[in-house]
């Protein structure tokens, strides 16, 4: 017998981190929430990831889920604002696996691929398909949107990674 899985998908940044948090159930997905946790740009690095570090922690312990899924970071020619990022990436990977959780982690492209079938794509192409996927998903701005579809990613992505993982185990 199948269970359901809740999963948090989360889109790290250091100005905003977005989170969406999924349920599925063998092939069906039900959207459950989604938001942005925010840091104060006036505030200094420590604070900020703070900041990130305990609006996340709210939202696994108040939605409880059982995988997390994380957007790899992409390296652009900005090796400060690169190393930020990877900072806000660091918390957004520490929180769930604090809280016990499995943390996988999925490249932009794959992302896109789960969702709109190609690896390269508009953020409209991904807003259009996640309402076609979950007609009662709700989400403010990019970067929810984006941690859903990472959530869906995992989702497609999780019954081939657990055989993979049982394997390697046995």
């Amino acid at each position: 017998m199948q269970e359901t899985i809740r999963i948090i998908g989360i889109d790290p940044g250091l100005r905003r981190t977005g989170w969406g948090i999924i349920e599925t159930l063998g092939n069906s997905l039900r959207f459950v929430a989604s938001g942005t946790v925010t840091s104060d740009g006036d505030m200094d690095l420590a604070s900020r990831l703070c900041q990130l570090h305990d609006g996340l922690s709210e939202v696994v312990h108040g939605y409880q889920p059982h995988e997390a899924a994380v957007e790899q970071t992409f390296v652009n020619k900005d090796a400060t604002a690169t190393l930020k990022l990877g900072q806000a990436r660091g918390i957004a990977m520490l929180v769930p696996a604090r809280a016990g959780l499995r943390v996988a982690e999925y490249a932009p492209n794959a992302v896109k691929k789960a969702v709109i079938g190609v690896g390269h794509g508009e953020k409209q192409q991904i807003h259009m398909m996640l309402k076609v996927l979950m007609p009662k998903a709700t989400f403010t701005g990019n970067d929810a949107a984006d941690a859903l579809a990472i959530a869906i990613c995992h989702a497609h992505n999780r019954q081939g990674l657990s055989g993979r993982l049982t394997k390697l185990a046995g």
